[in-house]
């Protein structure tokens, strides 16, 4: 009988990522008028038009996630999308939903399929359109998980497991999380002001029956010049005299990311760019209740499976679902609140955590900070998953020098 061997490993290279400028979820929000769907077409058709040596036939798979899987964030969206994107119709697609890391996990399992020999090229996003889809709308949860104790009475409501966080860890204060709420603000108002958010959006034509047609071309949520002393008398919404405050949570946000997967020897041979190499990923669960300290254990997995250790890494990309869920991360590996290794272009808080779609957006943006950095080697991308889970992913730069350093 004839045998094979496995295929060899292949480097995965992170091609190119952009997103579409964030909104506000709300009735009067820069997307209220605009279709889920509309959101993730942009952003592949977008990749498209800045790679046009890439043939299209040559895209192997599409993977797109939704946190909240139903009207025109559902219907297989990665099959969907990327015929409304003009791709061939012999590209298919799949969707898929890990929560926040739901894009995340479609780079990681596309990349896997690369790695393995499987596929060359892939296209790999997700999009929230919170503002017509809130996360858990309409969703039935199995009474077991209350009935047999499965989960704790409150692990469902993220901002209470935020507050969860702040009782179990008295270092967590509210101060710090303040400071820390109003250091994300001020970052990315600098990284905006320093060219370095744009080179990423995809403009998005808007059309609203009352005011007409119009252009997205800047994120809604963030808020300039927020002060410590403007959010410390902030309502607490997720429990009376509480911590959790808006002024240091990701606001309810709509939008999309799309990312460009190859494998290193098929960019070279195709002309593309390679931004960054893949080195390691990994997810594993916590608690639901305490769902923030997903990112320790998960980037203690991708650092073992790298062989690295936390001092290894130049550049953090962390999704601030909640101040303090970033703190707790932070007081884990013993880093600085004022790290400047840490989300140097600010983070969710500011700019806003479409869900599924954050992900790709901690790549890009670590993507855009090797290219500055050429003394970094190695950088991560991490996030808290609902429901109790955190998603890490290692990557290397590809403009390393050791010269640099």
């Amino acid at each position: 009988m004839p045998t094979s061997s496995p295929p060899a490993a292949r480097r995965v290279a992170f091609v190119d990522g952009v997103r579409t400028p964030f909104g506000r979820a709300r009735k009067d929000g820069l997307y209220a008028h605009t279709r889920a769907d509309d959101l993730a077409v942009r952003t592949v058709r977008e990749l498209l038009r800045r790679h046009p040596q890439l043939p299209p036939e040559r895209v192997d798979d599409v993977a797109l996630a939704a946190t909240t899987q139903q009207g025109d964030q559902g219907l297989t969206l990665g099959r969907t999308v990327a015929m409304l994107a003009g791709l061939p119709p012999t590209v298919p697609g799949f969707a898929i939903d890990r929560m926040c890391a739901g894009a995340m996990t479609a780079v990681t399992t596309t990349a896997a399929a690369i790695g393995y020999g499987a596929q060359d090229v892939t296209v790999a996003g997700g999009v929230e359109h919170m503002g017509r889809h809130p996360m858990g709308f309409d969703a039935d949860p199995n009474p077991r998980f209350m009935a047999e104790r499965l989960v704790a009475a409150d692990a469902l409501n993220m901002g209470v497991t935020a507050e969860n966080l702040h009782d179990r860890f008295p270092a967590l204060t509210r101060e710090r999380a303040d400071a820390y709420g109003v250091a994300s603000q001020e970052k990315f108002a600098k990284a905006l002001a320093a060219g370095q958010i744009e080179p990423d959006l995809v403009p998005v034509a808007l059309r609203d029956p009352a005011r007409g047609w119009g252009l997205a071309t800047a994120d809604e949520p963030p808020r300039p010049g927020t002060t410590v002393e403007a959010i410390a008398g902030l309502p607490t919404p997720f429990r009376p005299g509480g911590r959790v405050t808006a002024g240091t949570s990701a606001p309810l946000t709509d939008g999309a990311a799309s990312c460009l997967l190859a494998a290193e020897d098929v960019a070279e041979e195709l002309g593309l760019p390679v931004r960054m190499r893949m080195v390691s990923f990994a997810y594993a669960g916590v608690e639901p209740e305490v769902m923030g300290l997903g990112p320790v254990p998960s980037t203690e997995k991708a650092l073992a499976r790298a062989g690295l250790t936390i001092d290894d890494i130049g550049l953090i990309e962390i999704n601030e679902a909640f101040a303090v869920q970033v703190l707790s991360f932070l007081d884990a590996f013993g880093i600085a609140d004022d790290d400047p290794r840490v989300n140097p272009y600010g983070g969710a808080i500011a700019v806003g955590h479409p869900l599924a779609s954050s992900g790709v957006r901690l790549m890009t943006q670590l993507a855009r900070q090797f290219e500055e950095r050429p003394e970094v080697r190695y950088g991560l991308t991490t996030m808290c998953v609902g429901l109790g889970q955190g998603g890490t992913v290692v990557w290397e730069n590809p403009h390393f020098t050791e010269d640099a350093r």
